[in-house]
């Protein structure tokens, strides 16, 4: 039987660092439910208003404090225990969980709460995502990380794929009291993974402005084996400011945030979704549902055949070619509905709905494939007292990028119909990443042998 190690994902990091192990699987069973509950609140929400537009009023109360707190909680990741920002930030999100399911099993049925525990939910996330995310870097050595990154990918497209469904079935059969409560249950796993990760404290080098140095084994007083010694920090929005003028003069980390913007924001078609379920494909909702799972499911095939991932040497060149083909995939999904027409079926036309899926499965596979190298320049070639100032930013670009993409699409599709909008959006997205590379030529030489920031 032919050996697959060189093609499934390098599960390596997972043998060789028992703190990652535990917190890949903790995260990846707290994942899934977490996002039971995006679509249980959403059903919540739609079930007491009956209208489409309060649903879409959650995402505004998820993405306000998730950009306002971004920056601040990557600040408060680089000047305080890592392990114990990560593990009250949980502690908070476990009680949020606790809270929606509260209000359900007393049948409270009021909507302000809902956004208001949304709003607390995300303000709890802007601190735990930075936290956990630099923490990654500091468990395993820089050469492991693209495997790292790549199988933190499979976990979360798995929840991605699996969460929703759940979700849906479990409000259906039992109510939204019991999909609350088993999130919280399953939140559990991330607050045990969390609690049993060794002390992770700050390591802050002398000048902000210097060259990331090569992560090493350091001493308990200095896990990041830099040479630097932890002091204490006062966190501000000086700390904040500091962590801007740093990316500021970092082209190649700076150049991973743009490229993702324009590939989100032109080229990210889920707002589409429902009408091409009425108007193109047929099926309503559960042809948007399936369409939405063939993002995830092409991510997750893309990480459990990574295992090339880990030996690219030519990251940034990897993740301009990804974006490519995020953007050709975006719009071959277009050219699918241009061919099958905006005919409002009454009946689901299958090889539409295929074509559909694979154009749509290819686009998650590229984005995961880029996702996996975007965040391993991050963490690579940053110092580790930036990294969480950093990962706030990512985190900022990555929830607001598809944030600004649903406006310009859906502006799009009101003047051209969905179909063109697909397609205009796909090229465009290819033409604007080209253009950033062109200002940006060392980002095509990025080497990961050599780790420039």
């Amino acid at each position: 039987m032919p050996r697959l190690d060189g093609i499934l994902a390098d599960t390596t990091p997972l043998r060789v660092s028992p703190p990652f192990r535990r917190l890949w699987w903790g995260l990846g069973i707290s994942n899934l439910g977490s996002q039971l509950t995006v679509v249980a609140v959403g059903l919540q929400v739609y079930a007491l208003t009956g209208s489409t537009l309060a649903v879409g009023v959650l995402g505004i109360f998820a993405l306000v404090p998730l950009v306002a707190l971004g920056l601040y909680g990557g600040a408060l990741v680089d000047a305080y225990d890592r392990r114990k920002v990560a593990l009250l930030a949980s502690w908070a999100l476990w009680v949020v969980t606790g809270l929606l399911a509260l209000q359900a099993w007393l049948d409270v049925g009021s909507v302000g709460v809902l956004y208001g525990l949304v709003a607390l939910q995300s303000a709890a996330f802007a601190i735990n995502n930075p936290a956990r995310s630099a923490i990654i870097p500091r468990l395993v050595e820089p050469r492991l990380l693209p495997a790292a990154n790549a199988l933190q990918t499979i976990s979360w497209s798995v929840a991605l794929t699996v969460g929703p469904l759940l979700g849906a079935f479990l409000v259906a059969l039992w109510g939204y009291g019991i999909a609350y409560t088993i999130d919280a249950v399953l939140f559990a796993a991330a607050l045990w993974a969390v609690w049993r990760l060794p002390s992770i404290p700050p390591v802050l080098t002398s000048d902000v402005s210097e060259p990331a140095s090569t992560p090493g084994h350091g001493g308990p007083d200095n896990p990041a084996g830099d040479g630097a010694a932890p002091r204490r920090k006062v966190v501000g929005i000086s700390s904040v400011v500091d962590g801007l003028r740093y990316l500021a003069t970092r082209p190649n980390v700076r150049t991973t945030f743009l490229v993702d913007l324009a590939a989100m924001i032109l080229a990210f078609p889920r707002v589409l979704l429902p009408a091409v379920g009425v108007l193109f494909i047929g099926g309503g909702e559960t042809t948007t549902g399936v369409l939405s799972a063939a993002f995830a499911v092409g991510a997750v095939l893309a990480g459990v055949f990574s295992g090339a991932l880990s030996r690219v040497r030519w990251q940034g060149l990897v993740i301009a070619w990804a974006i490519t083909a995020w953007g050709l995939s975006i719009a071959a999904f277009g050219a699918v509905l241009l061919l099958v027409g905006s005919t409002n079926p009454s009946q689901v036309l299958v090889g539409g709905l295929v074509a559909a899926c694979v154009a749509l499965a290819l686009a998650g596979a590229s984005d995961a494939v880029s996702a996996v190298f975007r965040q391993t320049i991050l963490q690579t070639a940053t110092p580790d007292d930036m990294r969480g100032r950093l990962q706030g930013v990512f985190i900022v670009v990555v929830a607001g990028g598809p944030r600004l993409g649903e406006v310009v699409l859906g502006a799009q599709a009101s003047w051209f119909g969905e179909a063109w909008a697909a397609v205009a959006g796909g090229l465009a997205c290819i033409v604007v990443v080209w253009l950033i590379l062109r200002a940006q030529p060392r980002f095509l030489r990025y080497d990961a042998l050599h780790p420039e920031p």
